[in-house]
């Protein structure tokens, strides 16, 4: 294993051990649902930046997979909707977390009536070679731990959680970008690749690595304002800053045209006939707007019409587009 990645376990030993509240952003769960509450602990080892967490995903029993499990917080979140034995895998490479996990699910359990811990299976393994069976999982996910990766290794993790999945699964991931430059001695700095910042890439580069793997389908949900890395407190020129995003990769077969990406793109037709039809499966009726992904925002925008309104990208994208 490569040093910045030892260096990651140091870190994340340690704050097993002892709880880092604020090591990422997030110590409050995202999402409240009725008769789910989180022990405390859960909350302040919380590692991510974002939640991987959205309902619309876990339909039907579905069978997920979790990549570095910090407290437990967001396990036990897939196990509310999961409730089977197993029904959630947690793979975990700090021997230290995974003890930690195990304590916090049994404070759970007294918490929530319907929980057991066994709705969760512990698993000790890597991102790079996940002790997980091909064509397995409905949804994997996984919360500020790829950007960790420098970009071989982040391939690695794409591809290992692509061959887990099962057609038309889910890969959900929680991740820092920055459109800043980020100076190469930040980028090779292991304890800030640790520490979910100087890893972050573009959001563009972050999709390409992603559909470079073959996921034909690409959802951005959300996108937040993350943290500031400034020149008084880090060795850079200029202040960078950085984002969180929040994606849903859906192993869908490659379009021949390629992958559908959307960014929260709107199509709204204005026109005076009965509706629009652009004759590649996309009909517009009168002031009724269509989220579409961004290559068909592309396509109807070089027709140039003007009775065609396309929005500029808003970063959150809930479902029910067209393609």
């Amino acid at each position: 294993m490569e040093q910045y990645l030892d260096v990651t376990k140091d870190i994340y030993k340690k704050a097993a051990i002892t709880p880092d509240v604020g090591l990422c952003c997030t110590t409050t769960p995202v999402w409240a649902f009725p008769e789910l509450e989180i022990p405390k602990i859960m909350q302040q080892m919380n590692y991510g930046c974002g939640s991987t967490v959205h309902p619309r995903d876990l339909v039907n029993n579905p069978r997920i997979l979790y990549v570095g499990v910090g407290g437990g917080m967001e396990l036990l979140q897939f196990a509310y909707f999961s409730r089977q034995k197993s029904g959630v895998i947690g793979v975990e490479v700090v021997d230290e977390m995974l003890e930690a996990s195990r304590k916090n699910f049994t404070e759970a359990e007294t918490l929530n009536p319907w929980f057991q811990s066994d709705y969760v299976e512990l698993r000790k393994g890597d991102a790079l070679n996940l002790p997980v069976e091909d064509a397995s999982i409905d949804v994997a996910a996984q919360n500020c731990l790829f950007n960790i990766f420098h970009e071989d290794d982040l391939k690695k993790a794409l591809q290992e959680m692509y061959r887990v999945l099962k057609p038309h699964g889910r890969l959900v991931l929680s991740d820092p970008i920055s459109e800043s430059t980020m100076p190469e001695n930040l980028k090779n700095d292991p304890e800030l690749r640790g520490l979910c910042l100087s890893g972050a890439l573009p959001l563009n580069d972050y999709i390409k690595m992603i559909t470079d793997i073959g996921f034909g389908t690409v959802e951005i949900r959300a996108k937040r304002p993350y943290r500031i890395l400034d020149p008084k407190h880090y060795d850079t020129p200029e202040s960078i800053f950085i984002e969180s995003v929040e994606v849903c990769a859906i192993k869908d077969p490659m379009p021949e045209d390629g992958p559908c990406v959307f960014t929260g793109k709107t199509a709204i037709y204005f026109g005076d006939e009965e509706y629009f039809d652009d004759h590649k499966g996309h009909v517009l009726t009168p002031n009724q707007p269509l989220a579409v992904c961004d290559k068909t925002a592309g396509n109807l925008a070089a027709l140039g019409r003007d009775d065609l309104f396309i929005s500029e990208s808003t970063f959150h994208y809930d479902g029910g587009g067209c393609c």
